[in-house]
């Protein structure tokens, strides 16, 4: 396992982390707690060091989880969790201050309640879930977000960015005011390489990809017949004719780059871990098999220039709100 600085934070981290959603069973339908628990002990003993969770994960289960094997292992792993918006408003609507979503008693209430999910005295990376630069000079959360550093119980402080809304945080990295970044970023989803990361590179800001994989889309598993349990957020993620125009992409990447469909889930993450401003990805992993080839991947070697300008040709710009 390789390991990066997470921004200006002092941490050292694995450059594969552990995204803890689908263990939680929320959203992710299908998780069995027994094996969560072997996948996350596993992906311990193959060096990784970083786990997110979030605070809404199955209303605290994965954070429950993590804290577990925290605690039963002696190496030192960091944990990031989240606090969700106070008016429960995924992405963060226009024109409402953040008062509505991150007033400073409902920072500290939910920073208590996430320690005490998981029997830890500190948490590493303690992020908001949402965002909005029109909030930025409003509001009191930055006094609570000192307090809690002050009394050692975050040690740094981050924003998990809306979905596909890379540029929405920008202002706020400007004012130096956080330490990491939380975002989707992956070959489908590029543009966090227009202003976002270079931004975070400028400022020394960690940042923390997620959904390497495309919910799926990126692992060549979804095709035209796949179904997912009722529930899964999948099922809303794939509608239409999304599984067609992901089976039609995932084809012409892998025409481009001369590869097996089965060595696509590498490529994805080696495309991540290419760009210098990354810290870490965190794929969400539920099975052991999923922890050791994630893992794997985590070996110093990077794309090459030329890959990564074939590469660069699969941006797919999408709407996810319609």
């Amino acid at each position: 396992m390789q390991y990066r600085k997470l921004g200006n934070t002092g941490l050292k981290v694995s450059e594969i982390g552990y995204g803890a959603w689908g263990i939680g069973n929320s959203g992710w339908q299908g998780a069995e707690d027994e094996e969560s628990l072997r996948a996350l002990h596993r992906a311990v003993d193959l060096g990784l060091t970083f786990i997110d969770t979030a605070l809404v994960y199955g209303d605290g289960h994965s954070e429950r989880l993590v804290g577990q094997v925290v605690r039963e292992r002696s190496e030192r792993i960091y944990v990031a969790s989240k606090i969700p918006p106070k008016n429960m408003k995924w992405p963060a609507p226009s024109g409402i201050h953040v008062n509505d979503a991150f007033p400073a008693e409902h920072v500290i209430r939910c920073t208590e309640q996430s320690l005490s999910n998981l029997g830890l005295d500190t948490i590493d990376v303690q992020q908001f879930h949402v965002w909005s630069d029109e909030w930025v000079g409003q509001g009191d959360w930055l006094e609570a977000v000192l307090k809690l550093k002050e009394q050692g119980k975050i040690r740094s402080f981050g924003i998990s960015v809306n979905d596909n809304e890379p540029t929405n945080v920008l202002e706020l990295i400007e004012t130096g005011l956080i330490d990491t970044v939380q975002v989707i970023y992956n070959l489908f989803e590029q543009i966090p390489e227009d202003e976002l990361l270079p931004l975070c590179e400028k400022h020394q800001v960690g940042v923390i990809v997620r959904v390497p994989f495309d919910e799926g889309g990126l692992t060549g598993r979804i095709d035209t017949n796949t179904t997912f349990p009722e529930g899964d957020f999948r099922n809303h993620y794939f509608r239409g004719d999304r599984k067609e125009q992901v089976v039609e992409r995932v084809q012409g990447i892998v025409r481009d780059m001369e590869i097996d469909l089965n060595d696509l889930p590498e490529l994805a993450l080696r495309y991540i871990l290419s760009h210098p401003a990354v810290s870490t990805v965190i794929p969400g992993m539920r099975s052991l098999r999923n922890v050791e080839r994630n893992c794997a991947v985590s070996d110093g070697r990077l794309l090459t220039g030329e890959q990564l300008q074939k590469l660069h040709r699969h941006r797919w710009v999408r709407n996810f709100y319609k």
